[in-house]
């Protein structure tokens, strides 16, 4: 995937959430500004790939306790370069859950949810923009999920529960979103 191909991506994305709408405008303006905008060394922002994992039930929604941030969220992270977002979003759904690719199902490759968020200053990196595209999987819920030392835990969580571990309002859109699916 070339940075066009992620333009198109989000030129394809239709949100009805007012905010996401905004986000979806910026982060077109940031591709199309930054040639390398999948180079985390852009230390002002950059585009990340991330997945919602769901249950095949959609029920239940896998979050993670990243050990850095000391936050549950959905798997994902930096593209290091890779200008295809869909697959850094699958790598990092991989290697965070430590489950072989052969387990994570791809719903659909479009773009589920866009965030744009700030990181703040670390140890490493200066305070940041991540420009993070969102996919849709699907995960077996019985199957064991192993994990890496990336996270203190891995837990399934009930859908309707998800804002006891992470009440953002990029992750409570994802559950509106799952919610919506479920009722069609």
């Amino acid at each position: 995937m070339h940075r066009q191909e992620l333009l198109a991506l989000l030129e394809s994305h239709d949100t009805r959430f007012m905010e996401e709408a905004a986000y979806l405008a910026r982060a077109k303006a940031f591709v199309r500004a930054h040639e390398n905008c999948f180079d985390r060394a852009l230390q002002h922002g950059h585009v990340t790939g991330s997945a919602w994992v769901i249950s095949p039930d959609r029920q239940k929604a896998l979050l993670l306790h990243h050990r850095k941030l000391d936050q549950w969220f959905q798997p994902g992270g930096h593209a290091d370069g890779d200008a295809d977002i869909l697959r850094v979003a699958l790598k990092e759904t991989s290697e965070e859950t430590g489950l072989d690719m052969s387990h994570i199902r791809l719903v659909n490759d479009r773009i589920f949810d866009l965030d744009i968020h700030t990181i703040p200053a670390n140890a490493v990196d200066p305070r940041h923009t991540h420009y993070d595209v969102r996919f849709l999987v699907e995960v077996d819920d019985d199957i064991a999920i192993p994990g890496n030392d990336e996270s203190h835990e891995i837990l399934w969580v009930p859908v309707h529960q998800v804002s006891r571990f992470n009440n953002n309002r990029s992750t409570l859109r994802m559950v509106e979103k799952t919610r919506r699916m479920r009722d069609y």
